[in-house]
């Protein structure tokens, strides 16, 4: 088989233009054959975020009340991202390393830190412990009254961190024994990429 330059009845200057011709053809199809190949055939392995990013929804806007009876529902944090942790009052260690964890995640935003509100839902009658609240003065303290069942877990909703976007929607939540680092690189993400305030 000749290629299209080895004719022998062309000149040489026909013989430079079909190889020219050959070559932006060849540049042309280039992108499309590229597309096809990234679309079709090239699957990237892993993806950016660290949390599980969850169907968003929004959490029941039923009425809940903070620790002093004064009333709350998610619905009026629109506007704001939200981490959201869940135990009962007596608190044990891995709820006290979440809420240290969501703590120090909210004040490492430095300026964009007023865009993060901090939720605690106790899921008992109980008071938790008022040393452990003195350390978390932006904390807000809220009886779950049943809200807990809406945040998707395998087994026990208090294993994780969740968040709500500034729609009011549940959309990603934290593996249990989660390492912060890798959750603060989501959250500066997120309000990096937010367009709410």
């Amino acid at each position: 088989m000749q290629s299209p330059n080895s004719d022998p009845a062309l000149n040489p200057r026909q013989r430079r233009n079909r190889l020219v011709l050959w070559l932006v053809l060849a540049l042309c199809a280039a992108p499309v054959i590229a597309s096809f190949v990234a679309f079709y055939l090239w699957r990237p392995g892993g993806h950016v975020n660290y949390g599980e990013l969850l169907t968003p929804k929004p959490l029941p806007d039923i009425q809940l009340t903070t620790l002093d009876g004064k009333p709350f529902r998610f619905s009026d944090m629109k506007g704001e991202w939200v981490l959201v942790t869940v135990d009962s009052a007596a608190c044990d260690e891995r709820c006290r390393t979440q809420l240290v964890y969501t703590r120090q995640i909210r004040l490492a935003q430095a300026k964009e830190a007023e865009r993060i509100e901090r939720v605690w839902l106790v899921t008992d009658e109980s008071a938790p412990d008022a040393a452990m609240l003195a350390e978390q003065p932006d904390l807000r303290v809220v009886r779950a009254r049943g809200i807990e069942r809406a945040l998707p877990a395998s087994s026990d909703p208090a294993a994780h961190i969740y968040v709500v976007d500034p729609l009011g929607n549940l959309m990603m939540r934290f593996p249990a024994n989660a390492d912060p680092r890798r959750i603060l690189k989501d959250v500066a993400r997120l309000l990096r990429h937010s367009k709410w305030k």
